[in-house]
């Protein structure tokens, strides 16, 4: 289990790397935030997490920003789900 500022943490760091090749890690550290958490917490957390990753879009390289763009839709998938 994750807190959601560990979650972050990894997230930013492979963001910030910009490889394609880290999403799943960064998939795996979405997951084990929403493993971890309470039943109503994972919803508002990955929203918040959505939200972090859209203020920082404009700050991003283009590498960057194609995996924030990838894990943003990730989680707007789990966050249909």
């Amino acid at each position: 289990m994750i807190s959601i500022d560990q979650c972050l943490d990894i997230l930013r760091r492979l963001i910030a790397t910009g490889d394609t090749n880290d999403i799943p890690l960064a998939e795996r550290a979405i997951e084990e935030y929403r493993e971890g958490t309470p039943v109503r917490a994972p919803k508002s957390g990955l929203l918040y997490i959505q939200q972090i990753l859209h203020d920082a879009r404009d700050r991003l390289g283009p590498e960057s920003r194609d995996v924030a763009d990838t894990l943003d839709a990730y989680i707007e998938k789990k966050l249909a789900s």
